[in-house]
């Protein structure tokens, strides 16, 4: 499947054996040359994409406090969640995750930032702002999910993400330039490379 990542993003070379296929991670090898001339063997994993939403309801920012198994203590999280191997379109993903974590759905969607993992993981997460929304029914949570459906203002979300204790810090980059909902509202659409993986 053909996707957008960032320009600077860390991709595994072409020529990287799959050694273990998992659930969630891949782990690849290649022999890969080094400054002196000798080569030795390096390792990336590659991770299932995970999509999430930056939904807006009537000037309020859904957010889920959430309670999953094996997690250190309860958190607030963005809706989303991983990107199902051989799906055709994460922006359908994305749909149907929000659908089914808060019941809504929206007419207005925009790709507004793509993060990698980490420099040794091929392993992207893609956000979303959707807007406008046209439905709102029960949501029909996962087995393994303990959600409540919260809505915040800006402000108050801005201060859960920039808290360094908190469980959204890993986005707190993306959200440090924006001072208002219509900061939000008015990123443009991400731009970044395709690569067909």
């Amino acid at each position: 499947m053909k996707k957008i990542v960032p320009k600077d993003a860390i991709l595994i070379p072409e020529n990287a054996e799959c050694v273990f296929k998992g659930i969630i991670f891949d782990v690849y090898q290649w022999q890969q040359k080094l400054f002196d001339g000798s080569s030795t063997t390096f390792e990336m994993l590659r991770r299932v994409d995970t999509v999430k939403a930056i939904c807006v309801v009537d000037d309020k920012i859904i957010v889920l406090d959430e309670d999953q198994p094996m997690a250190p203590a309860r958190g607030y999280e963005f809706p989303g969640g991983r990107v199902e191997r051989g799906a055709d379109s994460y922006l359908k993903e994305i749909q149907r995750e929000v659908l089914e974590e808060t019941g809504y759905r929206f007419a207005n969607w925009k790709l507004v930032h793509v993060q990698q993992s980490s420099q040794h993981v091929e392993g992207f997460f893609y956000y979303f702002v959707a807007t406008n929304p046209i439905e709102h029914i029960a949501p029909n949570h996962d087995s393994g999910e303990h959600i409540n459906v919260e809505q915040l203002s800006f402000e108050q979300l801005r201060q859960r993400v920039l808290d360094p204790r908190g469980s959204m810090g890993y986005i707190a980059g993306f959200f440090d330039p924006l001072r208002t909902l219509d900061d939000l509202l008015k990123l443009p659409e991400f731009v970044g490379q395709e690569v067909d993986r």
